[in-house]
Formats: C-alpha cells, sequence, structure tokens
C-alpha cells in the first residue's frame, strides 16, 4: 500500500495593505508621484501610504451630490509626545487652520492635534510649515507606533512625572520609521529641525538582542513592512489613569524609590479597543500585566514587545492584526517567553501599585516651582470660534502674549503650563470675555465625555457622534433631573462606528454607532476606566433613548449602595448584572397604565428646543382590560424591551396596517 503523502499547509495569503507596504520604497510611492499629479485625491494605494505620514483622505460628506466628484479633503494629524505642543508650533497650527483648514482644530484622544478641510493642492506646505515649527506628522497614523502618551499635568515637584514626559518621548524617538520619505516628499529633502536624540535611545537603535533588529539599512526595526496594523504607547505614572493605560498595546508605568529615584517600569501589554460589528472575534481587550523591567533595559524590552508583534502579528486578516490578539490567542505567559525570547533575559514580577484613578487636571492648579498651570475643557476637543464663544480666538491670543507651552490632554482638553502667578488675572479676563467656562461652571457629564468626529468627514462613521453628543447628554440630564439624581454624573463616550476612537468600552455609558440615528448601548465600565463595558442594547435608536435609559436610573437610585461611599453608576450595573437591568427595565412602568406621547421628532443634532419638546411630555392615560395588560408585560419581559416601547410599536404596527387597508 502506497502512503498518501503529508498534505502541505500553505501559509495564509497576506493582506492586500502588506503588498501596498512592500511597494511602497519605504512609504515613498505612489505618495511622491501622485503629489505631483494635478488632481483632487490620491489613488486607494497611495491612501494606505499616506496614513504614515501622517494624512488620512476624505470627503465631506454632507457636500456629496450624486453625479459629481466628491468633495474630497485631508486630516492632518500631529505626532506629540506627552500632548507637548510648543508655542510656535500652536501658532502656526492655528494659522493653518484657518489658512488650508475648515477654521478649526481638533485635540484627539491621544494628545495630538487634527485639522481638517485641507484640499490636496495644500498639503505639501501645511505638513512643511508643521514641520518647521517644531512639529511632526510622521507616524501620527498607519501599521507603525502612534503617538506615545504620558499625563500631562506638569508638576515640577513629582519626580515620576518628569520620568514619564521623558521616557514616553524618548520612546517615541525610538519607534520614529527611519526612513528618509517624509523630509523627501514634503520637504524636498531638508533635515527637519529637532531636539537633539538621546545617546542612550540612538545606542539602542543599534543594538539587536536576539533578533529585535532585521536585517534592513533603512527601517532596522520595522522592515520594509513596518507593523501588521496600528501599535499603541503610554507610559504613566503609579495610580495615574489619565491615559487610560488598560486601552494601549503596550503601557509602562514609573517605578521610584522612597528618594524619587527612578528604578524601572512596570509594564501591561495587549490593551486595544477597537472590533467590527457583527464579527464575534473582534473584541475590545484590557492590558495584562507583563511584568517588571530596570531602567537600563526598557529600551530592549519595548524592542523586544514591537518585534514579537512584528513578527507574530496576523498580517493576513487586518481585523485580527492587533497585538492584543497575541494576547488573546497565545495567553499571558506563551506571549511573556516570547518576549524574554528576544529580550535574552526574565522579565521580574511586577512591583505593587495603588489603585489607579482617572485625572483631567482642569482649572487652576499649582504646578510645584511656584508657577501655576492652568486646565480648560475642550468639548469634543473641538477649538472654534461659534458666536460668543471665542475659543480659538482666546488661546492664539494667550499664546501670543505669554508665550506658553501647551500640554494637550487624552480626554482632548488642554493644559496651559508655566503661568506666573501675575498673569493669571490677565489670563481669566481673556477667558471670561470670549466666554469660556471654567471646570466649575460646566455640567459633569459634559466635563467627563468624549465624542468622536464621526460624520460628515470621517469614512468609518455609521452616523452622528461629536454632533450629536451635547444633545444627548442634555437629554440624560433631563432624565436625571426627573428621576431625582440631579447630582449624578458619570463617563459617556460616543464613537460613530465600533472603532472606539472616543473609548466608549472604558465608558460607564457607552454610545457605539449601528445604523443611521442608532447605536449600540454599553455600559458597566468603573469611573476610573479599568474594566470595561459590556453590551446592553443591541441597536437603540435616538427616539428610544428615554424609555431605554429613565428605567435604569430608577433602578439606580433604589438599589445602589451607599456606603462606604456611593456606588457609582457603572459599578452598579456591574453588580446587579444585566439580566437584573433588563428584567427591571421590562417591568418599568412611569405611571400604571401611562402612555406618553412626546411633541417634536428627536434628530441626530438635538437643540434646545426640541429637548424641551422631548422631556416637557403630553401624558394621555389609555385603558385596558387586565388579560391584555398581562399578556404586554409577559410580552415585554420576553423581548427585554420596556412596556411603554412594547404598547408603541404595537399601536404604531395596528395604526399602520389600518391605514394601508
Amino acid at each position: 500500500m502506497t502512503q498518501s503523502p503529508t498534505p502541505t499547509i500553505s501559509p495564509p495569503k497576506l493582506s492586500k495593505v502588506e503588498g501596498i507596504k512592500e511597494r511602497s520604497n519605504y512609504l515613498r510611492e505612489p505618495v511622491a508621484s501622485e503629489l505631483l499629479e494635478d488632481t483632487t485625491h490620491f489613488s486607494e494605494n497611495a491612501v494606505q501610504i499616506l496614513k504614515f505620514h501622517g494624512s488620512y483622505q476624505q470627503d465631506n460628506r454632507d457636500n456629496r451630490v450624486k453625479g459629481q466628484e466628491k468633495d474630497y479633503q485631508f486630516m492632518l494629524r500631529t505626532r506629540n509626545p506627552g500632548g507637548y505642543v510648543p508655542p510656535e508650533l500652536y501658532l502656526t497650527l492655528d494659522k493653518l487652520a484657518d489658512e488650508y483648514g475648515n477654521h478649526t482644530l481638533r485635540v484627539t484622544t491621544r494628545q495630538g492635534f487634527q485639522m481638517h478641510g485641507i484640499l490636496k493642492q495644500n498639503l505639501k506646505s501645511a505638513i512643511a510649515s508643521i514641520v518647521r515649527n517644531m512639529g511632526s506628522t510622521l507616524g501620527a497614523c498607519g501599521d507603525v507606533n502612534r503617538n506615545v502618551m504620558a499625563p500631562p499635568a506638569p508638576f515640577k515637584n513629582r519626580p515620576e512625572y518628569e520620568y514619564a514626559w521623558e521616557y514616553a518621548n524618548h520612546i517615541a524617538h525610538l519607534l520614529t520609521p527611519q526612513t528618509g520619505a517624509y523630509y523627501e516628499i514634503w520637504l524636498d529633502g531638508e533635515k527637519a529641525i529637532s531636539g537633539e536624540e538621546s545617546p542612550e535611545v540612538k545606542a539602542a537603535m543599534q543594538r539587536n538582542g536576539n533578533g529585535t533588529i532585521v536585517n534592513d539599512k533603512e527601517e532596522p526595526i520595522y522592515g520594509a513592512h513596518y507593523m501588521p496594523r496600528k501599535f499603541k504607547c503610554s507610559v504613566t505614572v503609579p495610580g495615574d489613569n489619565s491615559v487610560d493605560l488598560f486601552s494601549q498595546d503596550l503601557s509602562l508605568v514609573v517605578m521610584t524609590d522612597n528618594r524619587g529615584e527612578l528604578l524601572g517600569f512596570n509594564v501591561f501589554a495587549g490593551g486595544g479597543l477597537g472590533r467590527t460589528h457583527n464579527q464575534e472575534e473582534t473584541i475590545p481587550r484590557l492590558a495584562d500585566e507583563i511584568g517588571y523591567v530596570d531602567k537600563a533595559d526598557v529600551y530592549d524590552l519595548v524592542k523586544a514587545i514591537v518585534a514579537t508583534q512584528r513578527d507574530y502579528g496576523d498580517r493576513a486578516n487586518r481585523r485580527h492584526a492587533r497585538m492584543k490578539y497575541l494576547l488573546e490567542d497565545w495567553g499571558v505567559d506563551k506571549f511573556r517567553t516570547t518576549v524574554e525570547g528576544y529580550f535574552g533575559k526574565k522579565l521580574q514580577p511586577l512591583k505593587p501599585l495603588p489603585e489607579w484613578k482617572y485625572e483631567d487636571f482642569l482649572g487652576w492648579q499649582e504646578q510645584g516651582d511656584g508657577k501655576l498651570f492652568l486646565g480648560i475643557s475642550v468639548e469634543n476637543g473641538r477649538i472654534k470660534d461659534d458666536g460668543s464663544f471665542q475659543l480659538k480666538t482666546a488661546l492664539k491670543e494667550i499664546v501670543e502674549r505669554f508665550n506658553l507651552t501647551i500640554r494637550l490632554t487624552p480626554h482632548h482638553n488642554i493644559i496651559f503650563c508655566d503661568i506666573e502667578p501675575s498673569q493669571r488675572q490677565e489670563i481669566q479676563n481673556i477667558l471670561n470675555r470670549c466666554g469660556i467656562k471654567m471646570e466649575t461652571e460646566i455640567d459633569p457629564l459634559l466635563r467627563y465625555s468624549m465624542a468622536c468626529p464621526a460624520l460628515p468627514t470621517c469614512g468609518l462613521a455609521i452616523t452622528e457622534s461629536e454632533r450629536a453628543m451635547p444633545g444627548i447628554l442634555a437629554r440624560i440630564r433631563a432624565l436625571l433631573v426627573k428621576v431625582g439624581l440631579e447630582n449624578e454624573h458619570f463617563t459617556v463616550r460616543m464613537t460613530g462606528c465600533p472603532n472606539g476612537c472616543a473609548r466608549p468600552y472604558l465608558a460607564e455609558i457607552g454610545f457605539v454607532g449601528k445604523a443611521p440615528n442608532s447605536y449600540q448601548l454599553w455600559l458597566g465600565a468603573d469611573p476610573n476606566q479599568t474594566r470595561l463595558a459590556e453590551v446592553y442594547t443591541e441597536k437603540l435608536a435616538h427616539q428610544d433613548l428615554e424609555t431605554t435609559i429613565e428605567p435604569l436610573f430608577v433602578y439606580f437610585k433604589q438599589e445602589r449602595k451607599l456606603q462606604p461611599e456611593p456606588e457609582s453608576f457603572g459599578d452598579f450595573c456591574h453588580r446587579v448584572g444585566f439580566d437584573a437591568l433588563r428584567q427591571f427595565a421590562a417591568s418599568y412602568e412611569p405611571e400604571l397604565g401611562e402612555v406618553e406621547v412626546t411633541n417634536g421628532q428627536v434628530t441626530p443634532d438635538v437643540t434646545t428646543e426640541s429637548i424641551t419638546a422631548v422631556t416637557d411630555k403630553v401624558r394621555r392615560r389609555i385603558s385596558v382590560r387586565d388579560d391584555v395588560y398581562q399578556r404586554l408585560k409577559e410580552a415585554a419581559a420576553r423581548e427585554g424591551k420596556p412596556l411603554i416601547q412594547l404598547a408603541t410599536e404595537a399601536i404604531e404596527a395596528y395604526l399602520k396596517t389600518s391605514s394601508e387597508a
């Protein structure tokens, strides 16, 4: 008998993007060639490479006209390690936003700036201006390490914060693409003006370890294919979770001795929030504890982790390409062992840490060196002038007059640093004149909320986010007032798609775009962003927000724990469980037999006037037989819907059928 040959297993076919990267000549083509063409946009292949240079091609969907070319424009994103923005760079960005953009700037949730509305013909001038004024867009997007985050508070008397900024900057340099393409294309080969790189970082770039360097002269760490997908890092200090450290591919926590001297870093890896609807294999995931590394070895360890993802990350399926899937598929032990193979030594056990706490650092605060810093809330990160609200004007005037450095926050706010006490009143006067509220004047719901830009420019957006969020928050506030929870607030985050740029999966209430005017509703994360939320409702339409959320607030008010301190809404949802939430909601009635009829129709962009119409309800009582009421109640419980919602749907269905007969 002849033995059948052993079947060969062919390697998985690489994704299309891998081929584009390989043929790009280290991020040069086809961007360099197409930039010279007199067109309004780039080809699909060029768009993929353009991301590495810090730009996304978009079109304004509000301006789409059937039969006409799309309104092509470009979003440009800066790379600012630790959120650091020198005054000359800020003034340049402010000018570019007016000259080439849509007259606004947007602070990102990774401590950079985005500028929207740039035309292709102005892209080179905009990037060149940024680079010549101490900025960069290189690596702000694309399959490389993105902006390295750090706590934004400029404390000068807490050395751990200084270390966090220092190492965030160094790791950003270590993992910056080395290709000359960026300066060749945008500055005609002119070298950038940048700070001096640390000798330690330069030396670390050259050390091979156990295969952390590939045989590639132009990109010794990344190679010609760069990373399988985007890679995100943060450096923080014990207890400070302003960076949402559990959402990062890699997070380092500064560990010091009792004299404030740096010892090393606790290491977390494998976080990431992006997912795809109806593909359950795509998941949001929190980073795991990996171990501890001495300061002398930290750069080699970072390279070892990058090499692990570079060599083992999924290059066939981009939806499975983030490092979180290595952790999820392998487990922590196998991942740690693989990293240690590249690193050349064992990782030490994690050092003890305090509980994590979220901070936004808003308001006037002592810097620790006799100077002050000022944190200013920026709603959804959008810096603009709008009527009597003149935020863009105010920030420009303050930077021009006082030459202040800015740090951008992970919550898309801004912090002015190094303010002399004698300047405080003058700065405050500018803010008052321009209609800028201080943190104590802002509804905490707004203060702790985030929304992504979404429509009209983001190509991934399924529905509204930034434009819808003010109306959504106002309606939530109205509900809290209605049920007697006037003083409550919590984290609310919204995104127009499941990619999760505003980190909704770490919010107490997260809205994730599912369809036009509809969202997944995620609940149960904790206020300090250390626990993932879960899906409560798969598809929540705008008009159903009140009927869905009101029962949850009532249940929270009735059953929350008040000792030793009042329980947060996220902790409450997590403790009681979603079955209990749905059971209570299904049987909840504002009043027995009462049907609520609303005046006006809720739209994504809810105005104050329409909010009044929604919350000031016209009530009509409808009486039904006991047996009908009981059946309705049972059906509501089975379907997990509020009784009023089910009754309304039934009446609407009957009226529609009746009118069509």
